[in-house]
C-alpha cells in the first residue's frame, strides 16, 4: 500500500534512521515514523496508509487535516495571540465556557491541559465544596497518572512504582453494591468518581440503575459526584455527553481528550453549588484555555454537537456494534463485545497485544484496553466503508 500524502503541500524530512535515543523510554514505540494523516488514515514514511481506529486515543474525533480544525487554528494565529494567561480575559475562552454551560447541567467551566489535570481539579472542587477529604473511586477505573488520579485508577502495575500515592482515595469493586454503600461516607467522602463508559479498564459501560444507585447515596450523605467524561464524552457514545444516556446528571464533570481537536485541552464543569465554593487563588494553570485551544474547542463543540453529527454517530456506532457481534459469533478467541457510539472493546480469551500488531501489519491500527481486551475508537468523522473495511481485517486477525 503506498501513497502521497496529502493536505501537506510539501515532501516530509528525511526520517531518522532509528529511533531517537533522547526521549525518555516511558513509551514502548511501535510501528513506522508517521508524518501525515488525512481524515480516518495516517501516513507512514514510506507511503504506506494506516486505517486508525486508534485516534490519538480517543482524541482526533475529527479525524486528520479536518477543515474545521486548520479554519481555527488559522484564525487564530492571524490574529496573533496564542497566549495570555489567565490574568486577562480573552473572547474564546469565554465563548467556549459559555457553550458547554448551555449544553449540559453545568453553571461554569474551568480550563486546563489534560485529563489527568482536569481530574485533579475535580478532587480539590469536591473537596473544598464538601469540606471533606476521601475521594472514591471504583474497580475498572483509569483517571490520570498524576499522584492524586493514579490513586483512584484501579491499575496495580501502574501505582506501586509509585507508592506511597495520595491518601484518603479509595478504589472499591463496584459490582458489589453493600460494599459501595459502605464506602461512601457522610462524615468522611467528598466525592465518588466513575466513568459512565470505563475505557482503559476494558470497556465497560456501566448500568445505569447502578449509577442511580450511587447518585442517590451521595445525596443523602452530602457527597459529590464526578463523571469522568474524558475518554467516552464530547460525542464518543452518540451523545455530546455521556451521562444524557444513563438518566444521572453529575455535580461535577470533567472532559479532555477530543476537545480542542489535538491540541492539549482539559475541563472541568461543575454546578453553581460547587462553583459557590471556589475563590480566586484557590486553583489556577497557567496555559489551561488559551485563546488558540479555546479558539478549536469552540468550533470542535459545535461540530460534534450538531444533531445530525449525533445520529451519523449513533447510526454508525450501532452498525459496529452489530458488525462486530457477527464478528465474535464465527471467532471463538472473542468472549465478548462490550461498547457504546464509536468506544468498543473485543475481550479475548487470550492476550490482545499479538492481535494488535498483527492488525498493525496490515494496515489497521487499533490498541489495546487492559491485557486482554482489543479497543476500537475510532474517528468520530469515519465512513461506513473505512468501518468495514476496519473490521474486516480484524475478521483476518483473529480467524
Amino acid at each position: 500500500m503506498t501513497a502521497t500524502p496529502t493536505g501537506t503541500g510539501a515532501a516530509p524530512p528525511p526520517a531518522p534512521a532509528s529511533p531517537t535515543r533522547a526521549l525518555l523510554d516511558v513509551y514502548a514505540r511501535v510501528g513506522p515514523l508517521l508524518v501525515a494523516g488525512e481524515g480516518a488514515e495516517l501516513v507512514g514514511q514510506d507511503g504506506t496508509r494506516y486505517l486508525d481506529f486508534v485516534a490519538g486515543i480517543g482524541v482526533n474525533a475529527l479525524g486528520y487535516n479536518h477543515p474545521v480544525v486548520r479554519a481555527a487554528i488559522e484564525r487564530a494565529l492571524d490574529a496573533g495571540m496564542i497566549h495570555v494567561s489567565n490574568l486577562y480575559r480573552t473572547e474564546p475562552g469565554e465563548r467556549l465556557a459559555e457553550e458547554l454551560v448551555a449544553r449540559s447541567f453545568a453553571d461554569r467551566a474551568f480550563f486546563c491541559n489534560s485529563g489527568a489535570e482536569a481530574n485533579e481539579a475535580a478532587f480539590k472542587f469536591a473537596r473544598k465544596w464538601s469540606g471533606k477529604s476521601e475521594i472514591v473511586a471504583f474497580s475498572g477505573s483509569f483517571h490520570g497518572r498524576l499522584f492524586a488520579t493514579l490513586a483512584a485508577t484501579d491499575r496495580p502495575d501502574y501505582r506501586k512504582p509509585f507508592e506511597p500515592l495520595v491518601p484518603g482515595i479509595r478504589i472499591v469493586p463496584r459490582e458489589e453494591w453493600a460494599a459501595v454503600d459502605h464506602a461512601i461516607s457522610a462524615s468522611r467522602t467528598a466525592a465518588v468518581i466513575v466513568e459512565p463508559v470505563q475505557g482503559e479498564g476494558g470497556i465497560h459501560p456501566l448500568d445505569a440503575e447502578w449509577l442511580g444507585f450511587v447518585r442517590e447515596l451521595c445525596d443523602s450523605r452530602g457527597v459529590a459526584v464526578i463523571f469522568d467524561e474524558v475518554q467516552c464524552g464530547l460525542g464518543r457514545t452518540g451523545t455530546l455527553f455521556a451521562y444524557e444516556q444513563t438518566g444521572v446528571v453529575p455535580d461535577i464533570l470533567t472532559l479532555a481528550k477530543p476537545l480542542a481537536g489535538g491540541l492539549p485541552m482539559g475541563a472541568v464543569l461543575v454546578t453553581s453549588g460547587v462553583a459557590a465554593a471556589l475563590k480566586p487563588g484557590d486553583h489556577a494553570t497557567t496555559f489551561g484555555g488559551g485563546p488558540l485551544v479555546a479558539g478549536v474547542a469552540l468550533d470542535v463543540v459545535r461540530t460534534i454537537a450538531d444533531p445530525a453529527f449525533l445520529d451519523d454517530v449513533r447510526r454508525k456506532g450501532a452498525w459496529l456494534g452489530a458488525r462486530l457481534g457477527q464478528l465474535a459469533a464465527r471467532c471463538p478467541r472473542v468472549r465478548e463485545v462490550r461498547g457504546r457510539g464509536l468506544l468498543w472493546g473485543l475481550e479475548l480469551g487470550e492476550p490482545a497485544a499479538p492481535a494488535v500488531a498483527a492488525a498493525r501489519q496490515r494496515g489497521l491500527l487499533v490498541l489495546t484496553a487492559g491485557p486482554q481486551v482489543i479497543r476500537l475508537i475510532p474517528p468520530l468523522v469515519i465512513t461506513m466503508e473505512e468501518l468495514e473495511r476496519g473490521v474486516a481485517i480484524l475478521e483476518q486477525v483473529l480467524a
